[in-house]
């Protein structure tokens, strides 16, 4: 399939935009490039996610590179997850391959809709004392703004190991970065802070995605014009979106990730419909 200069001008732009709210928010930017790639753009939907998947890619090194030193990666947590993380990847790209484009948008749409109501609900655990042990996965961070230290601790870690393989397979699958499940379930269950979990799953996103990302390539169905286009969009969104996000409180951040899925997942769901 060619891509048309509107077309990478358009998904460019998009990129942009999508790159903005994923390192916000940490969930890559995918779960909103490919339902455009789709609805405004015309694109199938392996194509669709063959390309968010290489925007996903380039948002998680900007992401990591931009929170290093900062104390919000933590690089134990992230590494015991992104080996079940990596599992489900691997198998949501082929699982892909074997499902038509109506059943993919339809689960995406009900992922979406999952997911946002689980945003809306979640809250950052309250902060441990300053002294408090945080066990083999938590850790300690300060906000560079306030100069507040926040202590957590990690609980239910092998919920979060399932929803590693669970966010690894979507990720692929769908083509939207698995911090979308990711960020959700390590805030509301696993009790870690917004902030923390936002910079670990984009520490994440980008092995996962490229897993998906090779088994996308290998069958044709990445579009290099539009793929760079994306990433190109994707990388000057992520330095805006890093910027708003310091400034931003984590309910703010909560809200306007809620707000996007639902309106993602109702026209996802038309789209599968029509």
């Amino acid at each position: 399939m060619d891509a048309t200069p509107v077309a990478a001008l358009v998904t460019l732009l998009m990129g942009t935009l999508s790159g903005s709210l994923g390192a916000m928010l940490g969930i890559g930017g995918g779960v909103f490039l490919v339902p455009f790639l789709i609805l405004v753009v015309g694109l199938p939907f392996h194509h669709a996610a063959a390309i968010s998947l290489a925007a996903v890619i380039a948002t998680s090194t900007a992401v990591s590179a931009a929170t290093a030193g900062r104390q919000l990666i933590n690089l134990r947590l992230g590494m015991v997850l992104e080996v079940a993380t990596a599992a489900g990847g691997v198998a949501g790209g082929l699982t892909a391959q074997m499902l038509p484009p109506e059943v993919l948008q339809t689960i995406f749409a009900v992922v979406a809709l999952f997911v946002a109501a689980a945003v809306i609900r979640s809250a950052d655990a309250p902060p441990l004392p300053p002294d408090a042990a945080v066990g083999r996965l938590g850790g300690r961070f300060t906000d560079e703004h306030t100069g507040q230290t926040t202590t957590y601790a990690v609980r239910r870690v092998p919920l979060s190991l399932i929803a590693s393989f669970l966010a690894g397979n979507l990720s692929t699958l769908l083509g939207i970065g698995g911090g979308v499940v990711k960020v959700p379930v390590l805030v509301t269950w696993s009790g870690v802070p917004m902030r923390v979990a936002a910079a670990t799953s984009a520490f994440m996103i980008g092995v996962t995605a490229t897993s998906g990302a090779v088994i996308y390539y290998g069958h044709g169905e990445m579009i290099p014009t539009l793929a760079a286009a994306a990433v190109l969009g994707t990388q000057m969104g992520s330095a805006l979106g890093l910027r708003a996000a310091s400034r931003a409180r984590a309910r703010g951040l909560r809200t306007l990730l809620a707000s996007v899925l639902v309106v993602v997942s109702c026209l996802m769901l038309i789209r599968a419909m029509a």
